[in-house]
């Protein structure tokens, strides 16, 4: 049986609040990375590359707070 504080909460609570998974595993600093580069995505909507970094950003940290 697997673990649901390893798997599929902080998958979950990743998918409506990116870094919060990383943060529920103890990846403090992994979150913070992720925060610094949503930020820098939502700046560079501006220039329309950031909609896709960002999308890009927010599907990797949703599948490393589920597997890693």
């Amino acid at each position: 049986m697997s673990n649901n504080r390893t798997y599929g909460i902080p998958a979950l609570l990743s998918f409506f609040i990116p870094g919060l998974g990383q943060v529920i595993k103890g990846d403090i600093f992994k979150a913070i990375g992720i925060w610094t580069v949503l930020v820098i995505c939502w700046f560079l909507q501006f220039i329309l590359i950031g909609y896709l970094l960002g999308f890009i950003v927010w599907i990797w940290q949703i599948y490393d707070a589920y597997n890693n």
